[in-house]
């Protein structure tokens, strides 16, 4: 069998990459066999700038949504809510590339896009309703004091990488697919429920029409246009949306050229302890949900995400959050519908994320342009959004392939998990009865059911497991209920 290519990371020139028994080093000839790893590989300008550009297009409604929640239930009027989304995009470029080019042992240096955490937007309208600027600096200020925590934490934090085998990672991609499905459907619908034309036949139509286009051009076109199959459906679909009567120009007129988020625009931040636990706890949430998403990028991007790939990319989540509210924005995390786009396309570069942040960083700084990518109606991005996140599904169900269901109680492990990750989106008002501070964590499926399937890992193949479970068999590999695990952390994921 052909030796597998390898590809040179930054770390392999340290010395502890070396073997001890390893002779003096000789010169090593330069070649496909020794070439930089897709995700550092860096790519010519402009296809740099357009995959860089779809990313932003696919998170930019999670986005602004945040920001235009919070701000109208905080009684700001229409043009501080409009500075809020500017703010927010502009952090969540400065977060993002925080992440992907990384700063000493920040960063966790894969293609993973940071932006406003939707886990907040409950909390935040909790603790600032009604209050105007007062309430935006005690949310501001609980931000902060959440950040530096999870700042803190995430040498720790990052230790509980091993309690996350392919049942468990498998289990939380699944979900994270699934839980952000009816987002897609709600942008298909046309995204405000209260909307005459919500749910419409035309709505859907236009959100069927645009799936339609990306699934051909991903079967027609090949190379570098395939991979940008979702910016040139969301394109298309939005010229087809013109004359179709769903697109709206009056964001670009009424935008601004140049708009810088002055800092601490609403005051001072201020200290309420009530507000700092309640966001220290979507701190937490934000930590796991975002250790799940590094996992399942490093598998898709065939770079598994050690402790230390982990510890910094919860670094730069919980420093990006620390320093976003110094320019009025909130909390950042992860956004798994950028993992989906990923596996996708097929692109790893890290370094087409970095240019999604600084696109996101221009949009911030520049509102009409900003509101030239807000062109794009959200039924033809609900139907783009379909197939994006149905992939993140399907990356997941690959791995759970991988994850020995036929031993011990893996599948009772996935089907209780899946099972109560799934309440928040089939009953959403399940938990009404709750006290608020829990339904931070319970109305995120993904934070549930990935809770529930580390436990549950913990009880059926960890507490009082056989010792013959986990002895290495003859390939090297850990046999017992987890299914295959590499021998090491820098061990090859398997392909996806």
């Amino acid at each position: 069998m052909a030796a597998k290519p390898r590809f040179r990371n930054d770390t392999d020139a340290t010395p502890d990459a070396a073997p001890d028994s390893a002779p003096a080093p000789v010169a090593v000839a330069t070649g496909p066999a020794d070439r930089k790893h897709p995700v550092d590989e860096t790519l010519p300008p402009l296809k740099l700038l357009t995959s860089g550009l779809q990313h932003v297009a696919a998170m930019y409604a999670g986005v602004v949504a945040p920001p235009m929640i919070v701000g109208p239930a905080m009684g700001l009027t229409a043009k501080e809510t409009a500075f809020l989304m500017g703010a927010s995009l502009f952090t969540a470029g400065l977060a993002t590339l925080l992440q992907t080019l990384g700063i000493r042992r920040i960063g966790a240096r894969l293609p993973f896009v940071n932006g406003v955490s939707f886990a907040g937007v409950t909390p935040m309208v909790a603790i600032g309703k009604d209050r105007g600027h007062d309430g935006i600096a005690v949310v501001l200020g609980a931000i902060i004091v959440a950040g530096l925590l999870g700042f803190l934490l995430a040498p720790y934090f990052c230790k509980l990488v091993r309690f996350f085998p392919p049942v468990v990672t498998g289990t939380v991609i699944t979900l994270i697919g699934v839980s952000l499905l009816p987002v897609s459907f709600n942008w298909s619908q046309g995204g405000d429920a209260g909307a005459p034309d919500h749910g419409s036949a035309t709505n859907i139509t236009m959100a069927a029409v645009t799936m339609l286009i990306v699934l051909v051009l991903r079967k027609l076109l090949r190379g570098f246009l395939q991979q940008i199959a979702i910016l040139l459906g969301l394109v298309i679909g939005t010229l087809i949306a013109i004359p179709v009567g769903i697109t709206d120009f009056g964001a670009v007129g009424d935008a601004g050229l140049i708009g810088f988020p002055t800092p601490f625009h609403f005051g001072a931040p201020r200290f309420e302890i009530a507000a700092i636990v309640s966001m220290c706890i979507v701190m937490l949430v934000c930590m796991t949900e975002s250790t799940a998403d590094m996992l399942a990028l490093g598998r898709i991007v065939d770079r598994p995400a050690d402790e230390r790939t982990i510890e910094g990319g919860l670094r730069a989540d919980a420093l990006g959050s620390a320093l976003s509210p110094l320019f009025n924005g909130f909390m950042c995390s992860a956004f798994a519908q950028n993992v989906g786009l990923v596996a996708m396309t097929g692109v790893r570069s890290r370094f087409v994320v970095a240019a999604g942040g600084g696109i996101l960083i221009v949009l911030g700084l520049v509102p009409v342009a900003a509101s030239v990518i807000a062109l794009v109606p959200l039924p033809v991005l609900g139907g783009a959004g379909i197939v994006l996140f149905g992939s993140v599904a399907a990356s997941g169900i690959q791995t759970l392939a991988t994850a020995a269901l036929e031993q011990g109680e893996n599948a009772l492990i996935v089907a209780a998990a899946l099972g109560i990750g799934l309440i928040p989106i089939a009953a959403p008002d399940f938990y009404h009865a709750f006290p608020g501070d829990l339904l931070v964590v319970l109305d995120s499926g993904i934070s549930t059911g990935c809770v529930v399937a580390i436990l549950l890992n913990l009880a059926f193949n960890h507490l009082g497991a056989r010792a013959d479970r986990r002895t290495p068999d003859p390939d090297g590999q850990e046999a017992g209920g987890n299914g295959p695990v590499p021998a090491s952390p820098s061990a090859p994921a398997s392909a996806h």
